[in-house]
């Protein structure tokens, strides 16, 4: 089994073909896995040449995924890969072959781990860093219930860069629980040269030779006085340190083996039996080295591995060009925030991770020394924005609504308490497709909303979201945030650069005198469409942009409930946010005792499944038609709409 992976040229898979689930992989003869780990790595990108997706990652961990499902007994070892977007072959072996060119699509495969979905996925993952903490979870229960399983976590070095991986270590560590986790390193660089001398030195220190040696010379070493016996376990340790590189890992309790080639199975092979067959107690860091795209030549070859992509051409790896639109909303931040920050040196931009997600790479570009990536660590990112704050700077925090999430603490303690005025840009703001519910951004307006002194603003469209960069830039005395959406803008002209807006105003759009639609965010096209069907049906229709959640426009609200018999809300979030302020300014003011009619339209009380976002917003009744449909229905006259539809 040579560690060179050779690429096949055609689609004949026979091993995969025999392989319906991980037992029938354990059949095999040792011999025969490079001709599974070629077949899989091809079905996999075949598959995602179709759907899209995430390549790169899959790619790297073919052999380390046949490996263990190899030598562990899935699905009673509990496997549990961290995020989850490099399980693509773990799919393929574990019985859903039959359905993997269904990734990402309605009805389909999770582009993640789902427990729902699989008795081979024990954990559910899509944000990063919870591998280890679930894993160690696991190992206590059976502990605690007389279990003998073994438990292993996989996660990337990108995901180590978070506190929560280090906190789960660091309790692991003092226990006795028997744990695996590997490290799967593809970009970082931790490690020396892979080699053969690294891969003897791993199977040697993973051995239960060795491992017998070294309690024996522990228990030696106890016979001495107390300086000789600290001295010699510390001689140990560290000289394990400075050949392997694993010394952090025994600081934290972990007992290390690494690094070793994860693309070769002679590697692979004994030192995971050698850790599976261990009767020690205690945690095992396995350290691999992996190169993410491998073995398919166009991944090598990018800048990104392939990471995430569109259906492409297997043969040349050309990706699939979508049809010309208007900018993307993230392109247009970028644009908006680096056209801000050359009329202003204290605006500074931050990232967890995600600089070409959130269109900072561009900002980076111009700006390289004003641009903070930080790493897979929102918590660090938000209260780093803080003390950046503090010292006069113009922070701009700039992380996915969903990943926000993760430093909610750091938000409400280091910044809102504090009334430091870092500015929160929300991308990825409301559904967003084929990244399914663990990605949705559906709970910012609500969580960063009962938040004393937050403003909150919501792009209906990419010349607003220009403009609401422009006044977060203005905004000197508190925190405000200001989400977007996934995807394409709507077309309209876009300013050189932004304008800022009146604090707590919006406007006018179109103007009715029966039903008021009071749109916040992204759905404002949508309004302006049922604005029209309504108006067809002589239902006179006002549509208004609300543009903040928080102060909302008590005039323009107070208004809209005076002059129009009905009055609905739409949002792109969960209940208890826009609608939620709209409504207790109008129960306080007694609008709501002289007969106004108010229908709040948020995202339903569910998680929403991948799909098409147009699908999506089908799912959640936040499209044209249902706007009519809650119009009339308002009205009474839901019997007229059936009988239309």
């Amino acid at each position: 089994m040579a560690s060179e992976t050779t690429y096949p040229s055609n689609t004949v898979t026979p091993f995969l073909d025999g392989i319906q689930s991980p037992a029938d992989l354990r059949k095999l003869q040792e011999g025969d896995l490079r001709a599974v780990a070629d077949e899989l790595r091809q079905e996999v990108i075949n598959a995602v040449s179709v759907t899209g997706g995430h390549l790169g990652a899959g790619l790297g961990v073919v052999e380390l995924t046949v490996a263990l499902h190899y030598v562990f007994d899935t699905p009673y070892d509990k496997l549990i890969w961290d995020v989850g977007h490099q399980a693509y072959p773990h799919k393929v072996l574990t019985g859903r072959r039959d359905r993997i060119r269904t990734l990402r699509q309605g009805g389909g495969l999770s582009g993640f781990t789902k427990r729902s979905e699989s008795e081979y996925d024990p954990f559910g993952a899509a944000h990063s860093s919870t591998s280890i903490s679930s894993a160690l979870g696991m190992a206590v229960a059976r502990d605690l219930t007389g279990g003998k399983n073994h438990v292993v976590a996989v996660i990337g070095d990108g995901a180590m860069s978070a506190g929560m991986a280090y906190e789960a270590m660091n309790n692991a560590g003092s226990m006795d629980s028997r744990l695996i986790v590997i490290l799967n390193d593809n970009d970082m660089s931790i490690a020396p040269p892979v080699g053969a001398m690294s891969a003897y030195l791993s199977r040697l220190l993973s051995s239960k030779e060795y491992r017998s040696l070294r309690t024996f010379g522990r228990r030696v070493a106890r016979l001495l006085p107390v300086g000789l016996s600290r001295a010699a376990a510390r001689a140990e340790e560290y000289a394990r340190g400075m050949v392997t590189g694993g010394t952090l890992f025994e600081e934290l309790g972990f007992y290390y083996v690494g690094p070793i080639d994860g693309h070769n199975l002679d590697h692979l092979l004994p030192v995971l039996k050698n850790v599976r067959d261990s009767q020690d107690k205690g945690p095992v860091l396995i350290h691999i080295v992996t190169q993410k795209g491998h073995g398919y030549p166009p991944a090598e070859a990018a800048a990104d591995k392939y990471h995430g992509v569109v259906k492409f051409d297997v043969a040349t790896g050309a990706q699939a060009k979508g049809k010309a639109g208007p900018p993307s909303y993230t392109s247009v931040y970028a644009k908006a925030l680096i056209a801000e920050a050359e009329l202003d040196p204290k605006i500074v931009a931050i990232t967890a991770a995600m600089p070409s997600g959130t269109g900072l790479d561009k900002f980076a570009e111009h700006f390289p020394d004003r641009c903070f990536d930080v790493g897979i660590a929102e918590q660090h990112g938000v209260t780093f924005a803080a003390g950046l704050a503090c010292e006069g700077m113009k922070p701009f925090a700039t992380i996915y609504s969903t990943f926000l999430q993760r430093a909610y603490d750091q938000v409400v303690h280091d910044v809102a308490i504090q009334q430091l005025p870092v500015r929160f840009a929300l991308d990825r703001a409301g559904l967003v497709g084929a990244d399914g519910q663990t990605h949705a951004g559906s709970f910012d307006v609500a969580y960063l909303g009962c938040l004393p002194g937050f403003v909150i603003m919501a792009a209906a469209d990419e010349a607003e979201l220009m403009h609401m960069v422009a006044t977060a830039a203005t905004i000197d005395d508190r925190p405000s945030a200001v989400r977007y959406p996934r995807g394409e803008g709507v077309g309209v002209p876009l300013p050189a650069k932004g304008d800022a807006l009146p604090i707590g105003k919006g406007r006018i759009v179109k103007e009715g005198t029966k039903i008021a639609l009071l749109s916040f965010g992204a759905r404002l096209q949508e309004c302006l469409k049922a604005a029209q069907e309504l108006d067809g049906m002589g239902l006179s229709t006002t549509v208004a942009d609300a543009r903040f959640a928080k102060p909302i426009d008590t005039d323009l609200v107070d208004r809209l409930a005076r002059e129009h018999e009905v009055m609905i809300t739409i949002e792109e979030g969960a209940i208890g946010g826009f609608a939620a302020q709209v409504m207790q300014h109008l129960a306080h003011g007694g609008a709501l005792e002289n007969g106004l009619k108010v229908r709040p339209m948020v995202l339903p009380d569910k998680f929403i499944d991948h799909d098409t976002p147009a699908k999506q917003y089908d799912t959640a009744k936040l499209n044209a038609a249902h706007i009519v449909q809650t119009a009339l229905g308002a009205l009474g006259r839901e019997m007229l709409f059936s009988a239309r539809a």
